[in-house]
């Protein structure tokens, strides 16, 4: 599925950098940071201010268990909806690596969302040769706008 398409659905993988292209281009594209509370208090978010938005913060899995949460699809539509973001709008989904953002968007998409794209490699990477994430790709080796609390 292209990225013009306006059917629902999931849309493929996208780098980082196209990512907050289109967040910035399109006003109803929203970001969804599928991480959990942990990631997101120690690591640190996007920040999307320069673009007056602000990203979805929905655990996909909860820590230390691991399990997916149990109505993710509910309570992210939910949190869409309080939002004002439409069934149609374009969703970037985003986690540590790619892994459960992927899981997430297909999960999206199937509940008739979308389109809804994977942001490969995530908020920190791949691992690199020290075995270290965040320097070798994802938002913050981009150099993409983030926060830390």
């Amino acid at each position: 599925m292209s990225e013009g398409s306006d059917r629902a659905g999931f849309a493929g993988n996208v780098s980082v950098e196209h990512a907050f292209d289109r967040l910035s281009a399109e006003a109803a594209a929203t970001l969804i940071d599928v991480r959990t509370r942990a990631e997101w208090s120690y690591v640190g978010v996007p920040d999307l201010t320069v673009l007056g938005k602000e990203p979805v913060l929905v655990e996909w899995q909860s820590w230390p268990t691991g399990a997916v949460a149990a109505d993710f699809v509910g309570t992210l539509e939910a949190a869409l909806a309080a939002r004002g973001v439409a069934k149609g709008a374009p969703l970037y989904f985003i986690c540590r690596s790619g892994a459960r953002s992927h899981a997430a968007a297909l999960a999206m998409a199937a509940a008739g969302h979308g389109p809804c794209f994977n942001v490969a490699d995530g908020f920190e990477g791949p691992l690199d040769g020290a075995r270290h994430r965040g320097a070798s790709g994802g938002w913050k080796a981009a150099g993409l706008p983030w926060v830390q609390t």
